[in-house]
């Protein structure tokens, strides 16, 4: 039995695929097996996974069942004790396993682990940062998600890796959210589990001009939090953490005229949660909102954040 499955979900990846599978052979650590499932891609993806050999575990769907779905016969056909997320754009450096493997090493009794990510976009590429306290400047480190989570997300879908057994306690994706279930699904984690993190960039996350999220054009299909409504009450740190989500989800519904949804998730924010610029936004009227976003390099220069977690 592999040690790690790696699982790839792939929709419409046919650029990006190929170098995704071989930032995974290029492992230093082999202990691993692949799992790749296509999901009803429409573009030549299966046909660049096929070149990749016959040692994948590959299944394909006929109909197009969404990311969570994907993911989830993923997790299903692996046969490793811990499940390796990679997204069909993303790329491992070469030493990825290897950290993580280190990462196990240290902190033996954990069951989540994770590293930082490097983000490469039209700008070019930089780390990613977070929230965490550090301290003692610390390569690895036990950080609680939310805490970390404040700025960045601690955990993505290309550096994160699960003991297969913590679905078992937790539940799988959730197939009804058909943007965000990622989201849902750290959430789940970070109310039981602590994570074991490396400050060490070891993977890439590739900003992919066409996703699935610049398709969805409503906030309807993202996570609306009502589940973690009574959790967070007395919960601070995941209180703050949703409530910055929110604030991302508002601006969201004000871009795309959805006034009901952008009142839902003002009334639940705790005004506390964000900054002054945050709060200014908040309260703007959409069609400011939408000007700012056309100048989002502006924004970037006074440090708001537009994106959802």
């Amino acid at each position: 039995m592999p040690k790690f499955s790696v699982i790839i979900s792939v929709y419409n990846k046919e650029a990006f695929i190929k170098k995704t599978l071989q930032s995974v052979f290029a492992q230093t650590l082999q202990n691993y097996e692949v799992v790749v499932v296509n999901d009803a891609s429409t573009d030549r993806s299966e046909e660049m996974i096929q070149s990749m050999g016959n040692e994948i575990i590959y299944h394909a769907f006929t109909d197009n069942k969404g990311a969570a779905a994907t993911r989830n016969k993923a997790i299903q056909l692996a046969t490793g004790e811990y499940i390796a997320l990679l997204d069909g754009d993303d790329l491992w450096h070469p030493y990825y396993l290897e950290e993580i493997n280190n990462l196990m090493r240290e902190f033996p009794t954990h069951d989540i682990f994770a590293t930082a990510i490097d983000i490469e976009d039209h700008d070019g590429k930089r780390t990613s940062s977070y929230t965490f306290p550090n301290p003692k400047n610390k390569q690895h480190l036990e950080v609680d998600y939310f805490e970390g989570s404040y700025k960045n997300t601690v955990l993505t879908s290309s550096s994160t890796v699960i003991k297969k057994n913590v679905f078992d306690t937790i539940g799988y994706y959730d197939e009804s959210i058909k943007s965000g279930q990622d989201t849902d699904l750290w959430i789940r984690i970070g109310l039981q589990y602590p994570i074991a993190f490396s400050t060490k960039p070891c993977a890439t996350y590739t900003y992919a001009p066409i996703s699935l999220y610049k398709s969805i054009g409503s906030v309807k299909h993202r996570p609306n939090f009502v589940k973690f409504e009574e959790i967070e009450k007395r919960n601070k740190t995941l209180k703050k953490f949703l409530d910055l989500n929110r604030f991302s989800l508002v601006i969201r519904a004000k871009l795309w005229n959805e006034p009901k949804e952008a009142q839902f998730f003002t009334e639940r924010i705790d005004s506390s949660n964000l900054n002054k610029k945050q709060l200014k936004l908040l309260h703007a009227p959409a069609f400011i909102i939408k000007l700012l976003f056309r100048i989002k390099r502006i924004l970037e220069k006074l440090g708001i954040r537009l994106g959802v977690y």
